[in-house]
């Protein structure tokens, strides 16, 4: 079995993002364990090509990594033939010009979301995939976390019998930026920026709940701004224009989603991010990596009785799913899940018409915000 190298353009890979988890632990990952292994048991290796905007970030990356190759040359790095993936994370406005020039250049196309500031934009992306013929696919990261695996595990059981309702939780206590540095950066907060809550986890919940329980078909959502003035990285106050918390009920069917995401929340749960599934024969809670369950049979019997302080211990009664194997950092499984989509050409679909539909539902929540009314979303198709 011969064994292959393949060519990778890491296009912003300086941000937090774009190092952490793409760079070290994906790609460099990767690399360390021998490559990508295929079906039938050779593998494919990557070599990354570090590009961005600012070269002593990329010099001092390049070298705290022992990598050799990196340009800010974004354009002499898309047609060189040496690197035929090109991988995106940049800030989203600059994202769709640079994936539409990758996939007219031939390129393959792996990216972070959103993928485009619109979603007419985000689906003209996907049909020039189509017309082109490349390889495309965005990143889903957190369905390959433990957590909403182990919740996967419970639903392709039939453990919940129907699906009646979901309550997600997301989100944490941004500090402001003044008596306190904020964890992040203060573009998240301009909407002249591409910033907001809306744009960038609706995104994620989209292909969440899609993966998990169908076809969104509806949303009504609020979208606020809790906190009106923040201060930036020089400690430079500013005007949060962008929103920092939204509310809102998806429709799946009969199914009925609620779900609270928001940078002004101080967190009373076990993870940042939670999914309480009910349904009809038990009910779970999913966290990242956490997943706890209370079937039918084990449900016990509360009395409503506000005259006697409650002493039940309710979080107790619940029973945790065990790991049942090992699971590998999420974007790092999807990596290795999208090149053997390049090199063995198997179903992908976590490609960028899944991202457009995560695009559009931002636009839906923000329209159904600024209009006061439930939105409905029409079957997607190119």
């Amino acid at each position: 079995m011969e064994n292959r190298t393949l060519g990778v353009v890491m296009n912003g890979v300086t941000g937090r993002m774009g190092t952490r988890q793409h760079l070290v632990r994906s790609i460099l990952a990767i690399r360390e364990q021998g490559g990508v292994e295929l079906a039938d048991g050779s593998r494919v290796q990557l070599e990354p090509l570090l590009v961005g905007r600012n070269a002593d970030k990329l010099e001092a990356l390049a070298k705290t990594y022992d990598l050799s190759d990196w340009t800010i040359d974004v354009d002499g790095a898309i047609a060189d033939d040496d690197y035929p993936i090109y991988f995106d994370a940049q800030l989203t406005n600059v994202r769709e010009p640079a994936l539409r020039k990758a996939m007219e250049a031939g390129r393959d196309i792996y990216t972070e979301k959103p993928t485009a500031e619109s979603f007419e934009a985000a689906l003209d992306l996907a049909r020039l995939a189509k017309q082109t013929g490349v390889k495309n696919g965005v990143v889903h990261d957190k369905l390959f976390l433990p957590g909403f695996r182990k919740l996967r595990r419970l639903i392709d059981g039939g453990f919940f019998g129907e699906i009646l309702s979901v309550r997600g939780e997301f989100g944490y206590w941004v500090f402001e930026g003044d008596w306190q540095a904020a964890q992040r950066p203060s573009w998240n907060y301009r909407a002249e920026d591409g910033g907001g809550i809306v744009s960038d986890m609706f995104c994620h919940w989209n292909y969440l709940l899609e993966d998990l329980f169908g076809t969104i078909d509806s949303v009504n959502a609020k979208a606020v701004t809790h906190i009106p003035t923040r201060w930036d990285e020089k400690g430079k106050q500013y005007a949060a224009t962008a929103d920092d918390a939204a509310y809102a009920i998806f429709e799946i069917g009969r199914t009925i989603v609620q779900f609270n995401s928001s940078w002004a929340v101080r967190v009373n749960r076990e993870e940042l991010v939670e999914l309480q599934v009910d349904g009809t024969h038990g009910s779970a809670v999913a966290g990242l990596h956490r997943c706890r369950v209370q079937p039918r049979e084990l449900t016990p019997k509360p009395v409503w009785n506000p005259d006697l302080v409650e002493t039940t211990p309710f979080r107790e009664q619940w029973h945790e799913i065990p790991d049942n194997e090992e699971f590998d950092n999420g974007f790092k499984v999807q990596w290795e899940q999208f090149i053997r989509h390049v090199v063995e050409g198997g179903p992908n679909p976590y490609d960028l018409l899944s991202g457009a539909r995560g695009v559009r539902l931002a636009e839906a929540g923000l329209q159904s915000s600024a209009e006061g009314r439930r939105i409905e979303l029409a079957e997607l198709s190119l």
